[in-house]
């Protein structure tokens, strides 16, 4: 269960000094890290150097392992909720039970909002040097897809955002418009268009994430989204698209021909 390193202390030559298996471990990862070898690392040992902060002097492959296998991949793990991240439980070597506290969710979590937040960054720069042109290329459109994907394709419960765009198709707010369960989130077309209009948007993108994996548009997608079309365009607001995020990919309803 441990592993002898030996170093010289004064008065003693040849003392043992004993660090614990995991300690080597933790160095050997630490060194491959900071060598620039992140790229090569396992979406385990990436989740490892996160829970090597919140949880010091304890071996947490385990726990990451556990994450991993419940929640499918890196991305899963730091998109889950804290209140599912904290049901997950593991053993190290010695028995002893590791789990997912506060302080641990917290961090994941911290870690999911910096990516959201820079996908954002991205996608409004994208958006903000095709203002000149009046229009959306297709770089705004992959920096939005890489944006939605990273906040939404690993949630567990549907969600409903909108993005407010102002006349130069600039990014205004992506606000969450609801909640809902694991295949249903209501959105009401009047409650878009009001807050467009409260935040004097000229246009808006819908998306929303299927939790299955598949982002193929149902029934209801096409049809919510011809109500708040005719609803947009009554007050003069446009709508550029509703991208549906899964697990899979992203599917555009006006690439589709469904808007």
């Amino acid at each position: 269960m441990y592993d002898a390193e030996f170093q010289l202390t004064p008065g003693e030559p040849s003392a043992p000094a004993f660090k614990p298996s995991h300690a080597g471990h933790r160095d050997r990862l630490r060194e491959r890290a900071a060598a620039g070898d992140l790229d090569a690392l396992p979406d385990y040992e990436m989740l490892e150097l996160m829970l090597f902060r919140a949880i010091p002097q304890r071996d947490v492959k385990p726990l990451a392992r556990a994450l991993i296998a419940r929640f499918k991949s890196l991305a899963g793990v730091l998109g889950a909720y804290p209140a599912d991240l904290k049901t997950v439980t593991a053993r190290d070597n010695s028995g002893k039970l590791l789990r997912v506290t506060d302080a641990v969710a917290l961090d994941l979590k911290l870690v999911h909002q910096a990516a959201c937040r820079m996908g954002r960054v991205r996608a409004a720069t994208a958006l903000q040097e095709d203002a000149a042109r009046e229009r959306l290329s297709i770089s705004s459109w992959s920096a939005l897809n890489d944006y939605v994907r990273t906040r939404l394709a690993h949630e567990a419960r549907e969600q409903v955002r909108v993005l407010f765009l102002d006349r130069k198709n600039q990014l205004i707010a992506d606000e969450l418009m609801n909640r809902g369960t694991v295949d249903h989130a209501a959105v009401y077309p009047r409650e878009v268009v009001r807050r467009a209009l409260e935040l004097s948007a000229s246009a808006l993108i819908l998306v929303h994430n299927h939790p299955s994996g598949d982002p193929t548009p149902s029934r209801a997608d096409v049809d919510i989204t011809r109500q708040i079309v005719e609803a947009a365009k009554a007050m003069g607001i446009a709508v550029h698209d509703h991208l549906v995020v899964g697990r899979d990919g992203v599917a555009s309803l006006k690439a589709l021909g469904l808007m």
